[in-house]
């Protein structure tokens, strides 16, 4: 695998280091769990979903916490001693061991909301644009500067 140096870009942009630390990150290569398996869709032009296959864990024993533009999913299985001791399993396939997984967010995408049915954590996110970044448009012949004079 072939390693890509950044720190020529660092010199040529300004403001964009948040980008390029985000790069850095993907390029290192760092393995992420495949625990549990998850779906990224779009809805729609500002609209995501993720959907988490999260079979045998209750809705108190999941978290979601949104921080900055990180969102992180834990799943901590709360086993009680007594009803492990009298169950033996032939064949255990589905698998019970906790977990936490880290989506790195856009700017601007904000989590909605969460719900757990059937076995899967869906997670709805939208990109909310502010007002003051949207583009608009600028009339020719309406300047301020020129009206003073």
């Amino acid at each position: 695998m072939q390693t890509v140096d950044l720190s020529p870009l660092y010199r040529s942009f300004i403001g964009f280091d948040h980008l390029a630390s985000l790069m850095d990150a993907a390029a290192r290569n760092e393995k992420q769990p495949s625990f549990p398996p998850y779906n990224i869709e779009a809805l729609g032009k500002d609209k995501y979903q993720i959907t988490m296959a999260v079979a045998g864990f209750a809705e108190h024993e999941l978290s979601l916490q949104s921080e900055g533009n990180a969102l992180l999913v834990k799943g901590e299985k709360q086993q009680q001693k007594e009803q492990d001791e009298d169950r033996r399993f032939i064949h255990q396939g589905i698998a019970q061991r906790n977990f936490e997984r880290k989506f790195q967010l856009g700017d601007h995408v904000k989590v909605l909301g969460a719900e757990l049915e059937n076995g899967l954590l869906v997670i709805d996110l939208e990109r909310e644009i502010p007002e003051a970044l949207k583009p608009r448009k600028i009339e020719i012949g309406t300047s301020k500067l020129l009206e003073k004079k």
